[in-house]
């Protein structure tokens, strides 16, 4: 019985899978081309499934040897009389458990020791000398290699392939670099933060550099209905396109949704339809859980590079990010981010709310304390939220807790946005959802809590003069008119310090079309 595979790399005969070359196109014509390349995408997003389906395809096809191989291990090496032996200890291993024919001499044993600088053009020089058809190596996780093992390993496979060219001299026919970067940002930590390989990389010989995509929204029916066609059990439509939604076709979100409902939700059930509600519950759990894929990216937004740009997507000013700079291409190759034209935005709905659920973690955590009697049951008439209730009371929270907790943020600038998004959490506990949408250059940040079927949207802003008040109210209209609501808030957070409390804390109401919004003064 095949399953929804969310560890390691897939494999057909086990795992539910979408064919991994249908998502990066021209690799092959590189390969014949005799090129140099990069291909990357964010973690987990299926590259290791990739490569080793293509090394599959090319030794099947007879025309090359194709070689796979991983890296990783080397990451700690920064040294290159360490790490270059570490990677031909790597390349010697992936060719003793592939078909490509191998005699290992031992004085590379001897090379290792006095030799690092040209260890790795002498051996693969020689290899290819040995071989009856062109060599292609696959290198996996290339970019967790650093410092001056990074460098001497460029330098060497530039070396080879320059002298390939300029004297028929034998070196490998193809070398793929692969990992969650971009070549021209493969860091060189012997530089400053500031710097990267970039134009003056010692891997200038690159070809092309290839990004593997996500799912579409037919590849997630696809993969879905091998399920369907395996067991009987339905995915409804309206389901699919809820994933769709929440992951924009990232691989790892779409097969764990999946293997949460069908493994632990209905226990293996096949009897029962997987709904649209279904998919919203697997998808708190994930949240809430914070499975190894996720946690890996959050330890993220610790980093300063990280907050950077994480910080004014939050508040929804694009600021002083440049999108062309190191930081902006981390955040965007690790995959938490994606571009749209003027800003960027959050890479799918899932990671905005993990991004918010974590850096207000701890204003949550403060909240459960019973001192705080914020919780839904206070705030309920007639089976609807008061929301003017509530605002008055977070006005009040606000006042007398701002200074202490905005001291102990990292994103300090976005605290008050945090503050409040932690402070809702806590009022409904469970109870209903908070759907959080960000993007920086919008100069706001969208908000609706949802419960018992009933929308409550909410605009937050920073105060930066009266025309942001005006403009989000205009934006609040606007968020309102898409999620069908007569009634909003637009909560005003005002910075400065020499006004007095008692005139930044009010509330106001403003109709506009027929629609009325309270201005929450904060």
């Amino acid at each position: 019985m095949r399953y929804f595979n969310v560890s390691g790399p897939c494999n057909k005969a086990k795992h539910y899978m979408i064919e991994a070359s249908t998502r990066l196109q021209g690799v092959k014509q590189l390969i014949d081309m005799e090129q140099y390349f990069v291909i990357h995408a964010a973690r987990q997003s299926g590259k290791t499934t990739y490569l080793k389906d293509l090394t599959e395809r090319l030794n099947a096809e007879g025309k090359y040897y194709a070689l796979y191989c991983s890296l990783e291990s080397v990451q700690y090496y920064i040294e290159p009389n360490e790490g270059i032996p570490a990677i031909l200890d790597r390349i010697v291993l992936a060719l003793q458990k592939s078909s490509i024919p191998f005699t290992y001499n031992e004085r590379y044993e001897q090379d290792k020791k006095n030799r690092p600088s040209v260890l790795l053009i002498l051996f693969l020089m020689d290899l290819v000398e040995t071989l009856d058809k062109p060599l292609v190596i696959l290198f996996d996780e290339a970019d967790c290699l650093s410092e001056g093992t990074l460098i001497s390993f460029l330098c060497q496979l530039r070396d080879g392939y320059s002298s390939r060219s300029s004297s028929s001299t034998p070196f490998v026919h193809s070398i793929a670099l692969v990992g969650m970067r971009n070549i021209r940002d493969y860091k060189a930590q012997i530089r400053s933060d500031s710097q990267s390989l970039r134009s003056a990389s010692p891997f200038n010989i690159v070809k092309a550099s290839l990004s593997l995509r996500n799912f579409t929204q037919g590849e997630i029916a696809g993969l879905y209905a091998q399920h369907t066609n395996d067991t009987g059990q339905i995915f409804e439509e309206k389901a699919v396109e809820l994933v769709w939604e929440q992951t924009q076709g990232q691989p790892w979100l779409v097969n764990a949704i999946a293997c949460e409902i069908i493994e632990q939700i209905l226990q293996s059930d096949y009897t029962q339809s997987i709904t649209a509600d279904i998919v919203e519950q697997a998808i708190q759990t994930i949240i809430l859980r914070r499975d190894t894929h996720i946690d890996s990216l959050l330890e993220r937004l610790k980093e300063d590079r990280v907050r950077k740009i994480i910080q004014p997507l939050i508040i929804g000013e694009k600021g002083d990010v440049d999108k062309l700079s190191d930081d902006y291409s981390f955040v965007r190759d690790m995959g938490l981010i994606r571009d749209i034209p003027g800003g960027f935005l959050p890479a799918n709905p899932i990671y905005s709310e993990v991004i918010v659920r974590t850096l207000s973690f701890n204003v949550q955590d403060d909240l459960l304390d019973k001192k705080y009697p914020y919780q839904i049951l206070r705030y309920l008439k007639n089976g609807r939220i008061d929301m003017d209730f509530l605002m008055c009371d977070f006005q009040q929270f606000w006042r007398e807790n701002s200074e202490i907790w905005i001291k102990k943020f990292d994103y300090g600038e976005a605290a008050p946005h945090l503050i409040l998004m932690a402070f809702l959490q806590r009022v409904i506990n469970g109870g209903g959802q908070i759907i959080c949408e960000m993007a920086a250059g919008t100069g706001r940040l969208d908000l609706c809590l949802i419960y018992e079927n009933h929308k409550y949207p909410i605009e937050l802003k920073i105060r930066y003069g009266t025309k942001y008040v005006e403009q989000g109210i205009e934006q609040t209209a606007r968020y309102m008119d898409t999620l069908g609501c007569k009634e909003g808030w637009l909560a005003v957070f005002d910075r400065r310090k020499t006004v007095k409390w008692d005139d930044k804390l009010f509330m106001k109401k403003e109709t506009v079309n027929g629609k009325t919004i309270t201005v929450v003064g904060l």
